[in-house]
């Protein structure tokens, strides 16, 4: 049998291109409408997509005014009720959203996430994140944001009493016996009483074990402690790698820490996040590419990229090299690939401004048999396991996809044409974890 692709939607912000939202034909209040985005996710479960992935941010983002102003993700709904919502009016596909360690509390994501599986019968997924804009700090009571390595070390014991909330609750706890009044046996709950360095919670979950045992655990750090805390914790890594020589070494990386610490390597998906722009040919594909670059405006680029620095880049000669950027407390990933393509393109500060200004991630851009051929070479040399797919407006990019990729792809036999189970585990083909407490 073939390799099997696995796809996800990155559906918020709806698009990652800054100049989405002025396509002509794009929604542009995409991120707030409820009516579009129903259709876009009912589009994908036809498609077979794995799931539709919602990240999220606890703050506006952190620029300047006149660069905010043209931002097309300011606003949006908070993702765990817009996925709720949304299983009401899906079957299949996965509903994957990101939880901050840093701004809540075990109990709370536990619960969240507990029911979104449960309403879903199945399909949820947490995109475990310790929040890298600084602004967010602001907005739960500090004065300046949790430093980075800290961060991990509070996510690791935040995902230990998460999912040791999930395993409150033996499978068959619930007797719900009428006659004799006995609802649950209480020789099948748990109490958890944690006490950690920086955690405490009582428990139990005053929820059922979810459907899958636990959500699907997703992760998307690539620092140093981001890769050790997915090898430790994750099922599927949202990353962002742009070659595929670097798609290679990150993933012999982080099987290779799954082994050490005890993991099975094939109990993980390495979906890194792509931007595809498709067309009937080549030159098509190219004339879109170039229509949104152009939509830019210069006020968004050199604010974006020094968010992707975690420094001012508004100091740097704009027609010189970028200088060496020390690491921040802001994402150490989101740094090191933009140095890391400054350097290997020989680029200015002008010329990444303008990248960082549209998109700067890994991006396929071509025919539908070229972009093809790309992704299965990805796949077939274990550069990934897949793509979570970045739209480059909607619906006019997602329908390009769905419409002319997915059946090639289909046709390749590396994409399904129909679900090969009911959860988002079974799409992924990843176990049902045991619980712990309840063999």
């Amino acid at each position: 049998m073939n390799k099997q692709l696995h796809l996800g939607a990155f559906m918020r912000p709806v698009g990652i291109h800054t100049g989405w939202w002025r396509v002509p034909g794009a929604y542009p209040d995409a991120n707030f409408n409820l009516k579009h985005l129903v259709s876009f996710i009912q589009k994908l479960e036809a498609a077979r997509f794995d799931a539709f992935f919602m990240a999220d941010h606890l703050a506006v983002l952190n620029m300047p005014v006149e660069a905010l102003r043209r931002s097309g993700t300011v606003t949006s709904f908070e993702p765990m009720t817009l996925l709720s919502a949304l299983s009401m009016v899906t079957e299949r596909i996965g509903l994957v959203a990101t939880g901050s360690t840093t701004f809540d509390a075990p109990y709370h994501v536990a619960r969240r996430f507990a029911s979104l599986d449960h309403l879903s019968n199945g399909r949820s997924g947490w995109n475990i994140v310790t929040t890298s804009n600084p602004d967010a700090a602001l907005n739960f009571g500090l004065t300046e944001h949790v430093e980075h390595d800290e961060r991990y070390r509070r996510a690791r014991e935040f995902y230990e009493v998460v999912t040791g909330l999930w395993d409150s609750w033996a499978d068959d706890a619930w007797l719900r016996d009428q006659e004799s009044g006995i609802f649950f046996d209480t020789e099948k709950m748990h109490t958890l009483n944690h006490k950690g360095g920086h955690l405490s919670a009582r428990g139990p979950l005053n929820i059922a074990r979810p459907v899958q045992g636990w959500p699907v655990i997703v992760q998307a750090g690539a620092s140093e402690a981001g890769r050790q805390f997915a090898a430790e914790t994750a099922e599927a890594i949202f990353t962002s790698q742009r070659t595929i020589e670097e798609g290679r070494s990150f993933c012999k990386d982080i099987r290779e820490r799954m082994k050490a610490a005890g993991r099975s390597p094939d109990q993980v998906r390495i979906l890194p996040g792509a931007l595809v722009i498709v067309g009937k040919t080549s030159d098509e594909a190219k004339r879109k590419k170039a229509q949104l670059d152009s939509l830019v405006h210069p006020e968004s680029g050199v604010p974006n990229l020094s968010i992707r620095l975690g420094t001012d880049a508004s100091k740097f000669d704009l027609d010189g090299p970028l200088p060496d950027i020390p690491q921040s407390n802001a994402s150490q990933s989101g740094r090191d690939a933009t140095v890391a393509l400054a350097k290997r393109e020989n680029l200015t500060v002008r010329q990444l401004a303008q990248i960082a200004g549209g998109h700067s991630g890994l991006q396929f851009v071509g025919s539908v048999t070229e972009v093809a051929d790309t992704m299965q070479e990805w796949l077939e040399t274990e550069a990934s396991d897949g793509f979570t797919i970045q739209f480059p407006t909607v619906p006019a990019g997602l329908d390009d996809f769905v419409t002319l990729l997915v059946p090639e792809l289909q046709r390749r036999g590396i994409f399904r044409r129909e679900y090969e189970g009911t959860t988002l585990r079974d799409h992924l083909g990843l176990k049902r974890p045991a619980n712990r407490f309840f063999p």
